[in-house]
């Protein structure tokens, strides 16, 4: 899960309580019937993984590990300060934590500050994951700082009521037809917004932005911010501009609801059917369920993205070295990110699998999932999973694009023109290169 894209892009509310990290108190058992040492095990993610009933079957299999989660829900931003603090003071991260697509990057320079998951297995595990998925994960050197969770291939869900009450038809394939373009999409927009005057056709302009970015991004140079040789070229690739081009228009149309991604008033927008369209890789799917409860099954439905799809979000399961239990949170990372966790993930909470034999598997090939008017989830998202390509995502990418983002919603609010809110973007977002 998302680009805060998995920014899976995820969630507005704030992180749970620190829960107290070490082993309880020894067991007495009698010699040969088993584990002693009863030891808990801390995971530190945000938003939803999906790993509720892996935790249960774990713990079913290992009577000596209690699994902890921490951070449930919780925004990517604080997530990855919180880490960074705990990863600085030596003490209080989770045994295993999850390491967005965005920020892995910044760690691989910094290996030193978890275990190489090779000195457990790890190494022979290549064939479950995309090979580009593992490759992000691997330090130049070849340790292996994390293992691949999921990926975000992209589509677009949308609210069949509100689309009926547009007038637009609302059957996925029609509605995919609507907007092979971004230009189309608009158009689409327009008309919509010519009708229902009380919400918005997106959500967020920064949410549409990113989408778009990875896409070109995927479809071009295959970097954004940053090229592979680390120089900064916020305002020398033509992905961004053309991306911040297309964002700005769709605000100059009207079309944005002017919601904050990941706050609590943007939670409320989907409850309160404040939007139509939203940028919607896998995992969103997920996102969305539980912001609408059951209120909002079957008013959803799922189309094709707008430019011919993309990638946005995934993440990575990483151990800590100042885990106290390393060899019991690896394994419990290869549990969770093997083709069977990561099948299961996707039947919990729609998380992409990375893993080829997970995408192969007929539960999440023939998935459909009912709240969102029966969409055909395995075909719409597994279908091209296996030919996504990676965006190079540089060390700095998390603050250049809170550069640029920020720059967007001063548009978006109309307190700077587009041509002012670019000269900030570019001039803060090399500032946050330094």
């Amino acid at each position: 899960m998302s680009t805060n894209l998995r920014r899976r892009s995820f969630a507005a509310i704030a992180l749970a309580a620190a829960v107290t990290l070490g082993a309880a108190a020894c067991s007495s058992e009698e010699p040969g019937t088993g584990p002693t040492e009863q030891i808990t095990l801390n995971v530190d993610v945000f938003g939803n993984f999906g790993y509720e009933e892996l935790y249960k079957q774990y713990m079913a299999e290992h009577p000596n590990v209690k699994i902890v989660e921490r951070g449930t829900g919780s925004q990517l931003d604080a997530h990855n300060q919180q880490l960074t603090q705990r990863l600085a003071a030596g003490a209080g991260a989770g045994d295993v934590v999850a390491l967005e697509e965005g920020v892995i990057i910044s760690y691989l320079d910094k290996a030193n500050l978890f275990t190489d998951l090779g000195e457990y297995g790890a190494k022979d595990l290549a064939g479950n994951f995309i090979p580009w998925k593992f490759q992000q994960g691997t330090t130049a050197d070849g340790k292996i700082l994390g293992l691949g969770t999921d990926v975000g291939s992209m589509a677009m869900c949308y609210r069949t009521d509100l689309f009926k009450k547009a007038g637009l038809p609302t059957e996925r394939d029609k509605v995919s037809a609507l907007w092979p373009t971004w230009d189309d999409y608009i158009k689409t927009g327009q008309t919509f917004k010519s009708k229902v005057k009380d919400a918005g056709f997106i959500d967020a302009v920064t949410n549409t932005y990113n989408t778009i970015l990875m896409q070109k991004a995927g479809q071009g140079a295959g970097y954004t911010y940053f090229d592979k040789s680390g120089a900064i070229t916020i305002d020398t690739n033509p992905a961004v501009k053309d991306s911040y081009d297309l964002a700005v228009k769709i605000l100059d149309a009207g079309l944005s609801a002017k919601l904050q991604a990941w706050t609590q008033e943007w939670n409320n927008g989907f409850k309160q059917a404040q939007f139509a369209t939203i940028a919607c890789p896998a995992w969103m799917t997920g996102y969305i369920t539980e912001q609408n409860g059951a209120d909002g099954k079957g008013k959803w439905d799922i189309a094709a993205a707008p430019g011919g799809g993309g990638n946005w979000g995934g993440s990575f399961l990483a151990v800590p070295k100042q885990s106290k239990h390393a060899k019991e949170a690896a394994e419990l990372v290869k549990f969770l990110t093997n083709p069977a966790g990561q099948t299961a993930a996707f039947k919990s909470k729609g998380n992409l699998p990375s893993s080829p034999q997970a995408l192969a598997d007929a539960a999440v090939k023939a998935a459909v999932n009912e709240y969102f008017s029966s969409a055909p989830t395995g075909d719409i998202f597994a279908k091209g999973a296996l030919d996504l390509k990676p965006v190079y995502l540089g060390a700095k990418n998390a603050p250049v694009r809170t550069a640029v983002e920020n720059a967007l919603r001063t548009v978006e609010q109309g307190t700077k023109s587009s041509a002012d809110a670019w000269t900030a973007a570019v001039t803060d977002g090399k500032k946050a290169a330094q």
